[in-house]
This record gives C-alpha cells, sequence and structure tokens, in this order.
C-alpha cells in the first residue's frame, strides 16, 4: 500500500509544545521565571563586557597602538665615514674592535650603512652591510667578509 500526503505525520518525541515561561506561580518556570532573584541578570539584560563594575578587560588594555614583532631584529648601525674617521689604514674591522671603541652599543648585530666618504682600505668583518657600503669600501681598496 502506498503512503499518502494525508497520513504522513511526524516521528513520535519529534514536535514537542512550546515551553512557556513565567506564566503564573503554579506553572514550571513560573514566577521568577528560571532567573533568581533580584539583581541585574534578573531585572534586565547586561552590556556586552561588563563585570559588575569592575574596570572592564577592554579599558584595562594599554592604549598603544600597533603590533610589536617580536622576531625583528635590531642592528647596532654605524656610517662608512664614521669607519673611515675611526680606523686608519689597513685595519680590520669587526663587531668586537667596534664595540671596543664604542662606536657600536654591546649586544645587537652591527650593520654597516653607506652615508659618507671612504679614503682607507680596510677589511670589514661584520653581521650585515648595505650595498652602497659594500660599494664604496671595495672602491677605496678595501674588502668585505661575508
Amino acid at each position: 500500500m502506498t503512503t499518502k500526503l494525508h497520513h504522513l505525520k511526524p516521528a513520535e518525541g519529534a514536535k514537542t509544545d512550546r515551553r512557556r515561561v513565567a506564566r503564573g506561580d503554579r506553572g514550571r518556570g513560573g514566577k521568577t521565571a528560571g532567573r533568581g532573584t533580584k539583581g541585574t541578570g534578573a531585572h534586565g539584560t547586561v552590556p556586552a563586557g561588563f563585570e559588575g563594575g569592575q574596570l572592564p578587560l577592554i579599558r584595562r588594555q594599554p592604549k598603544l597602538p600597533g603590533f610589536k614583532n617580536p622576531n625583528k631584529v635590531e642592528f647596532a648601525v654605524i656610517n662608512v665615514g664614521r669607519l673611515d674617521e675611526a680606523f686608519d689604514d689597513g685595519a680590520e674591522i669587526t663587531v668586537a674592535t667596534l664595540t671596543a671603541r664604542g662606536l657600536v652599543k654591546k649586544k645587537r648585530p652591527v650593520k654597516v650603512l653607506g652615508h659618507g666618504e671612504v679614503t682607507k682600505a680596510f677589511t670589514v668583518d661584520v653581521d650585515a652591510i648595505t650595498g652602497t657600503a659594500r660599494e664604496k669600501i671595495t672602491a677605496a681598496g678595501g674588502t668585505v667578509v661575508d
């Protein structure tokens, strides 16, 4: 026998009556309707982020904008002009010699920038060097160790 549309009905337990709350003190969910007695939760809505009068988390956060990258490498920078003033012709310039003379701060990788003129030939062995600095040092007869 085929089933007809007017014989269809939902499965047992699929349809339940809507729960009517706060409709008298005798029924289930009556009187306080499951919201407890007194307080903001019983009386009305609580704003998002409200922490009971305590300063909210959003207002306790630092007000500085932006993002600080923890993996960023901060270089101690020095220009080739300063190297030309501080070192003699044929000197070997390393991170240790720069730190010893007080030209760069300790505990940072050193990078040589290309501002200034180079008149002496010296050997440079540092952590990083720009293209213009490399050109100026080699043009003056110096070498750059990689």
